[in-house]
């Protein structure tokens, strides 16, 4: 299996890794910021929304809940990181990755995590590179989003 090589370079890519990346479990321990590189990077496993056709697919066939892949993330340009909602002592810990957006002020991209929790990246340009890792395993769970009225 080949995996995902993406970049992001404006908002309109970003919307598309977001949408790769929703779902996406990061441990607190894979996430670092690198300011002499003005990097910031992660490891994720994602959920394989784009599938192949198969049961990995937008929808769920009989008996198959889909695939994991571990990806890495580099986010270039980073200047700045701020962590809401989240112990980042607690390396053992793992974030839900929501959604990836551009922040109201422009200068900003916001990692939105389930519960409430962020980590806001001040960038001098929007970058951002994803690469799937290794093999795909088989996931234990299809995530689900409730939808409300």
């Amino acid at each position: 299996m080949t995996g995902l090589r993406l970049a992001a370079m404006d908002a309109q890519d970003l919307a598309v890794l977001s949408a790769i990346l929703q779902d996406a479990i990061v441990p607190i321990g894979d996430i670092a910021y690198l300011p002499d590189e003005q990097c910031f990077v992660a490891v994720a496993n994602r959920f394989r929304w784009e599938g192949e056709g198969t049961p990995a697919g937008p929808t769920p066939d009989a008996g198959h809940e889909g695939e994991r892949v571990n990806c890495g993330l580099r986010f270039l340009g980073v200047t700045r990181v701020a962590y809401r909602g989240f112990d980042l002592r607690r390396r053992d810990q793992f974030l839900s990755l929501l959604a990836i957006e551009v922040a109201d002020d422009g200068a900003s991209l916001l990692l939105r995590l389930a519960g409430g929790g962020d980590i806001r990246l001040s960038v001098e340009r929007l970058e951002v590179r994803l690469a799937d890792i290794g093999e795909p395993w088989p996931a234990v769970a299809r995530p689900a989003h409730p939808v409300s009225n």
